[in-house]
């Protein structure tokens, strides 16, 4: 298969996950499937928007970079459509870098936010029964331990919300990165041969 063939398969596959990665961070603002009374009820790391900036915006680009590499020659150069060819080819290096690395924060920060775990309301007394809405679980420890779990009483099934969607960012954070090192492989094929097809012109 040529570079380019192969970049635009590539391109393919990122655009859906970018565009899931963009959706599960919306989600995220509704704790539980709940509209949060305040800002300050969602978790932290929900603002720092992994998914929509890191795994979607910055993986739209480089997607459709990819999707337009079999039919871009960039105009040829010095009259040969070779040459046109292995420049973009190169230029999909440089956008490919650019989505793993906002896969990376994406992932970075789904990890943060697995282990901090979701922030949720607890009930404490202090002369009356009132409820705050705070981190309850330290390092990780509720997810080996899922009687911890019902230390969270709301919003809805927080701690089932805040972990799958975290880890449907993560699992596809991880395959975005898979893709674009993927893609700066075959880019530098393409840059060495221009279409890839070493035999050809």
């Amino acid at each position: 298969m040529c570079s380019g063939n192969f970049a635009k398969c590539l391109g393919i596959t990122l655009l859906p996950l970018a565009i899931i990665c963009i959706l599960c961070n919306i989600l995220l603002f509704f704790p539980g499937g709940n509209v949060a009374d305040q800002s300050s009820d969602i978790t932290n790391e929900v603002f720092y928007f992994g998914g929509i900036l890191g795994s979607g915006v910055l993986m739209i680009f480089p997607a459709l970079v990819f999707l337009g590499l079999k039919n871009n020659d960039c105009c040829g150069c010095c009259g040969n459509e070779s040459c046109g060819k292995r420049f973009a080819m190169f230029s999909s290096i440089l956008f490919a870098a650019v989505g793993a690395a906002g896969a990376t924060y994406s992932v970075i920060v789904s990890c943060v936010a697995i282990n901090h775990g979701p922030k949720c309301f607890i009930s404490y007394f202090n002369g009356t029964v009132q409820q705050i809405a705070t981190y309850p679980f330290e390092d990780g420890n509720y997810l080996s331990n899922r009687t911890l779990w019902d230390l969270c009483e709301g919003p809805g099934d927080i701690v089932t919300w805040h972990l799958t969607l975290f880890s449907m960012l993560l699992i596809a954070g991880l395959v975005q990165i898979g893709l674009c090192a993927f893609q700066v492989i075959n880019g530098l094929i393409g840059t060495i041969c221009g279409d890839g097809c070493c035999g050809s012109s």
